[in-house]
């Protein structure tokens, strides 16, 4: 249980909620950490919340047939994810992985439901985070086959600051060159020359404490 000030805090989409149900919403919703490295939950695991990233990193991906590890999203502070499969009441389709320190809001699944059958503001925050992730993933299909390491760097970088997705975040974006290869699926030498690449095109801003976006537009479009 938290405070409603901590949700207020924590889900930018609480704003669309009454405060009956703010009261009910807080009620619900619990926060756990986890060290880097850790496992969140595996694939097939029942992951029985919906969840958000209140800090850390996370990286939600899989491991194909032949070995191949797949990246399908990385979620950072802010971001609300885990919808689909609160609603279909179904296993996890992929890992969750901490790529740091990692500390989550987990609402559990009678809360959840009570909120979709009760409240028109969280549902209308559903149907603009269920367009934006069909976005995301139609997306991910067709750069994983055409875009070269720059692409999917770029792509990537520009997911983790999407405005429907995470409309808090700010234009910098505390991440390692290490953890941005993990997330688009490239080595740490490939993030290397694709951000020296951005940077010459002014699209982002290289620095000790991780990056700054100055072209998201041209970022979640390069190579269009």
């Amino acid at each position: 249980m938290i405070t409603a000030e901590r949700l207020r805090e924590i889900a930018f989409w609480s704003a669309e909620l009454t405060e009956e149900e703010i009261e009910r919403t807080r009620r619900g919703i619990t926060e756990k950490a986890f060290a880097k490295g850790a496992y969140i939950c595996h694939k097939g695991d029942k992951l029985d919340s919906w969840t958000g990233v209140i800090s850390g990193l996370v990286r939600l991906g899989t491991v194909s047939q032949k070995g191949k590890t797949v990246t399908l999203a990385g979620m950072r502070s802010g971001g609300w994810f885990g919808e689909g499969s609160v609603l279909k009441k179904e296993p996890r389709q992929y890992d969750l992985v901490a790529l740091r320190d990692v500390k989550l809001a987990m609402m559990g699944s009678a809360t959840f439901f009570w909120l979709f059958e009760n409240s028109v503001g969280f549902n209308r925050f559903l149907v603009k985070q269920f367009n934006e992730r069909i976005g995301q993933f139609i997306a991910l299909v067709e750069f994983d086959r055409s875009l070269d390491a720059t692409g999917r760097v770029a792509r990537n970088i520009a997911w983790l600051c999407n405005p429907v997705l995470v409309p808090k975040a700010d234009s910098h974006l505390d991440i390692t060159q290490e953890e941005i290869g993990l997330i688009s699926g490239v080595s740490r030498q490939a993030v290397n020359g694709a951000l020296k690449a951005l940077e010459q095109k002014k699209f982002l801003r290289v620095g000790h404490g991780g990056i700054t976006i100055l072209d998201l537009e041209a970022l979640s479009r390069y190579e269009d």
